[in-house]
């Protein structure tokens, strides 16, 4: 372990990282094994799985997953590898089905795994048993109010000591509207990028980049809509305002845009959207000022960027996954949520909200994403700089160990990749039950 920790600390130091941990195909393989098997990976929200029988495809890194909810409403995660030659057994996205069968030689599962039926059986000989044959599971498999993690590494500690500070606010995300519960039930919006993954987990928690990469996106907003709409306080330099960033523990990091957004109204700073208008008077004659009011702010984003390590990213009202593809292509697939228990207006504003920013603001991240990835390929050039805020003597560090720092400070970077490096460095005993 020392020699693999020495080799992690000459590409991971304080201040920079080396490009290889973007580049090299080797290194990636390693992370599909070690981070995204490692450690605990979200899989999805069990809103997305109501019902006994219930299923959706998703990926434990490269690992293709079916999960799925067994007849008596047991959730389970299983590799989505038929046990006879490997091909997968499901391929529709998402449904409901007592029964798997494989396309290629027909033989069958239950959703919860278990080999049913092998056509032509008899050929094995008498010592033969399907049931040896059932589909691989995830081993542990844990939700936290909804949000379903699994991992290989039988020897991690519990979600909730994995999620650490994170719980926190994940609880304040849920509970905006008291009653109320987050559900998923939108198709999903799916980019693909030529980059590697943790381009787009670099820029999650970075506060530094909005008044250049949006330049376009707040002066359209300003000149079509007025000076102080959505996200106006990153016109100027984002250390100067109330939002800061904070590292949480275990890769965790925390951006918070509330305390400008939120400081007011942010329904009275959000861009125009169709039928605002005329459903905010809707909500407004049938319910009373003072309800609607409280409806409508949880109609807009949260304000929160809340990213828990390695692929789930929280931002606004809105779950975004990172799913790697292979060292140089990722895809990013952002799911709405809605509200249960509130009137049908919140929700229809609520995916009018959750459609801006893929479409205005994640095209100016993308193609950074992009262009990072081609420069990474100079190999002269060894170095990324991750020093923001460093030395500058801002950053504080709480009883939790949480570090909070301005806005703009690479708190973020320095926080995961410290747990990036943990795992890498880590000696694993992966297995499926």
């Amino acid at each position: 372990m020392s020699g693999m920790a020495s080799r992690w600390n000459d590409l991971v130091r304080e201040e920079r990282v080396h490009r290889t941990l973007y580049t090299d195909p080797a290194i990636f393989a390693e992370e599909m094994v070690k981070i995204f098997g490692g450690t605990w990976v979200y899989l999805g929200h069990e809103s997305e799985v109501p019902k006994p029988n219930d299923f959706v495809l998703r990926n434990l890194g490269l690992r293709p997953i079916i999960l799925a909810r067994d007849g008596s409403g047991k959730l389970n995660a299983l590799l989505n590898r038929c046990s006879h030659r490997a091909a997968t057994v499901c391929r529709q996205t998402a449904g409901s089905a007592r029964y798997f069968t494989c396309p290629y030689h027909g033989w069958t599962y239950s959703v919860g795994g278990e080999c049913v039926s092998i056509p032509g059986g008899n050929a094995y000989g008498p010592g033969f048993s399907a049931s040896k044959f059932s589909l691989a599971k995830v081993p542990r498999l844990e939700t936290y109010r909804g949000l379903i993690f699994g991992t290989l590494n039988l020897a991690a500690p519990g979600l909730t000591d994995h999620l650490g500070a994170a719980r926190a606010l994940i609880d304040q995300w849920l509970d905006r509207y008291p009653g109320a519960d987050v559900v998923v039930r939108n198709q999903a919006h799916r980019m693909v990028m030529r980059a590697n993954w943790k381009l787009v987990y670099d820029n999650a928690g970075d506060g530094y980049h909005p008044p250049f990469s949006h330049r376009s996106l707040l002066l359209m907003t300003a000149r079509q809509h007025g000076p102080d709409l959505d996200m106006s306080y990153f016109g100027t330099d984002p250390d100067d305002t109330r939002m800061y960033s904070q590292s949480l523990g275990n890769g965790h990091t925390f951006f918070d845009q509330r305390p400008e957004m939120h400081a007011e109204s942010a329904w009275q700073r959000q861009r125009p959207q169709p039928g605002r208008e005329s459903y905010e008077a809707q909500l407004r004659a049938r319910l009373g000022d003072e309800e609607a009011d409280r409806l409508l702010e949880v109609a807009v984003g949260s304000g929160m960027n809340l990213n828990i390590f390695p692929n789930l990213l929280i931002i606004g009202n809105q779950i975004q996954v990172v799913e790697p593809l292979s060292v140089d292509r990722v895809q990013l697939t952002w799911y709405a949520t809605a509200l249960s228990g509130v009137p049908d207006e919140i929700n229809v504003l609520r995916m009018r909200t959750q459609e801006d920013f893929p479409n205005f603001g994640e095209v100016d991240d993308g193609t950074n994403f992009e262009a990072c990835q081609q420069g990474l390929s100079i190999p002269e050039l060894e170095w990324i700089d991750v020093s923001r805020h460093l030395h500058s003597g801002q950053e504080t560090v709480d009883g939790r160990g949480v570090i909070t720092g301005p806005a703009s400070d690479d708190v973020h970077f320095r926080g995961y990749y410290k747990e990036w490096k943990r795992l890498m460095s880590a000696e694993m005993s992966l297995t499926v039950a």
